[in-house]
């Protein structure tokens, strides 16, 4: 079982790995954002024992890299990111603010004529558009709905995460929200104040 934990893996739903709150143990996982925090590019696979030890009493040698993999200073950023997050106990506002964050959007969008579904864990969160609710109808790709909604987001002072394709590849639109670990109530209210107001202007 090989896990892409490249978006929602080091912390962003609440426990180190997502895969954690599932009882899941996978073979392969890769993690990458989380790890290094935005400061540097890193990424890594982490390896059970049992794959591990096929390498290791198979050939020893596992041929994969490129030029600047081990970067001292990518190493030594995701290593201090890792120390703060232990150190200051982030995980455990994640999870505080992550459920906040689940309250507050179900509040505001739970019942909302253009929001499809409302998911995800921790401070990773996603809300599928939909031109009808009912039926859970796309919305035509031609509006760009997703970046309609990144630009009345921007303009309240808002960074999201838009894209469109969810469905197929071409059809519907979804936007994300990861933000920080140390982010306090009154910062999540103001986000989902002002998500809501980008997304009425979008649909308007």
């Amino acid at each position: 079982l090989i896990l892409d934990e490249v978006m929602c893996g080091m912390g962003r739903t609440g426990t180190l790995h997502a895969c954690e709150q599932d009882g899941v143990a996978p073979d392969l996982m890769t993690i990458a954002k989380g790890l290094g925090g935005g400061y540097q590019p890193i990424g890594a696979v982490l390896l059970s024992r049992r794959i591990f030890d096929a390498f290791a009493e198979g050939s020893g040698f596992f041929q994969h890299g490129h030029t600047y993999i081990c970067h001292p200073m990518a190493c030594a950023a995701a290593l201090a990111v890792q120390e703060v997050i232990a150190r200051d106990d982030l995980l455990a506002n994640v999870r505080a603010m992550g459920a906040h964050l689940s309250r507050r959007l179900g509040e505001r969008f739970g019942n909302h004529a253009h929001i499809g579904d409302i998911r995800g864990r921790g401070l990773f969160m996603g809300l599928e558009l939909v031109e009808d609710r009912s039926a859970k109808a796309p919305f035509d790709p031609k509006l760009k709905l997703n970046a309609k909604i990144k630009r009345e987001a921007m303009s309240r002072g808002l960074l999201v995460y838009p894209a469109g394709g969810t469905i197929d590849g071409v059809r519907g639109d979804h936007v994300l929200l990861a933000p920080p670990f140390i982010i306090d109530a009154a910062a999540i209210d103001a986000v989902v104040e002002r998500l809501g107001d980008a997304i009425d202007a979008a649909v308007a």
